[in-house]
């Protein structure tokens, strides 16, 4: 059976709601803002079951008036119209099964280029792009926090936090290697070349969860910020990365003019990614995690884009392709992220 409370959810609304007229609502803005974004998520899964089910209602409606009229020139307007709430149904059902317990967390989503120089700099720079569209189709706001460009041209990798309800339960199916196969415009022979980038995610996590990580255990470093969003602080050494040593995971940020700033985010970044990995290895501890962990491991790619010698996207896992590569590139990337939700939750 489908598992979804509709009363349930209403009175979570207003318990929310509740919250928001407290008088000492707004002092801690963070939590404010996380609460009216869920609170805003939840309100928008009710509207949406409201719209299905009025849909659904319609419909019956018009299959009755065919069958009454015995008009069957409305056969074609009936098929189209299921086909499209079936679509919805399957949509709805993913956001609603989004349950785990970091799923309705905004997601920080890391892309670093492969090995090739120019042209891999350049297709990691293409994802960057597609996943800001993707989040805009979304209604969900991007904010960089780590940016390294390449004198060249295209990025070395970039970190971003992307906003929105349920943000990582959607984008955590993006993690793995990209492939694109392409002529490439930076060969003067026009041979086809096959570059890799690697995509990370994790769950940006709330300042109440505590976790318990040994100061020893790190090293933390500072430099100068440059490029997309560190062009104003690029005077001093505001940028910071911090290294867990007994795993090898680094995390770095140059978001913010404050290297306080920097650090206090760079350090939710890192508890962020130690618990997703304690869960991976169904650990008991941070402190039982040891060795250089390589987050995604190169050659098991998830998904390739083909330019040439034909155009296509394949999703490896579920076998979905799509032929307009352009509108993937332009954010359309949904019937991927849904086959994989649905094959692992449904």
């Amino acid at each position: 059976m489908f598992p979804f409370d509709l009363e349930g959810l209403k009175e979570k609304i207003v318990k929310l709601e509740l919250e928001t007229y407290k008088e000492d609502f707004w002092q801690n803005v963070d939590k404010a803002q996380k609460i009216m974004q869920e609170l805003k998520g939840l309100n928008k899964k009710v509207e949406e079951y409201e719209n299905l089910k009025k849909s659904v209602e319609d419909l019956k409606v018009l299959i009755e008036l065919a069958i009454e009229e015995e008009d069957y020139q409305v056969y074609k307007e009936i098929e189209t119209h299921y086909d499209s709430i079936s679509e919805e149904v399957e949509t709805f059902k993913l956001s609603v099964l989004l349950n785990g317990p970091y799923d309705k967390n905004n997601a920080i989503l890391s892309i670093h280029s492969g090995a090739g120089g120019l042209e891999a700099q350049d297709w990691a720079e293409m994802l960057f792009r597609m996943y800001k569209r993707w989040a805009d189709r979304k209604g969900f706001k991007v904010e960089i926090l780590d940016y390294i460009p390449d004198t060249e041209g295209g990025i070395k990798s970039v970190t971003m936090l992307i906003k929105g309800f349920n943000a990582y339960g959607y984008l955590k199916s993006e993690k793995g290697v990209h492939r694109l196969v392409r002529i490439s415009p930076f060969d003067a022979s026009n041979r086809r070349h096959t570059s890799f980038a690697s995509i990370d995610v994790y769950p940006e996590l709330d300042d109440e969860i505590e976790v318990e990580i040994n100061e020893g255990d790190l090293k933390i470093d500072t430099y100068r910020a440059s490029g997309a969003g560190g062009q104003h602080v690029n005077t001093t050494d505001s940028a910071v990365r911090i290294t867990h040593v007994p795993t090898g995971i680094m995390v770095q940020c140059q978001n913010e003019r404050s290297q306080h700033s920097n650090k206090m985010t760079a350090m939710r970044m890192l508890k962020a990614k130690l618990i997703q990995l304690k869960e991976e290895e169904k650990k008991e501890k941070i402190e039982d995690l040891q060795g250089e962990y390589t987050q995604i491991a190169w050659g098991s790619q998830i998904r390739s884009y083909i330019f040439h010698p034909y155009s296509m996207v394949k999703d490896h896992r579920t076998n979905v392709e799509v032929g307009d590569i352009n509108r993937v590139m332009d954010g359309d990337i949904d019937v991927f992220i849904n086959e994989y939700l649905k094959q692992k939750t449904l």
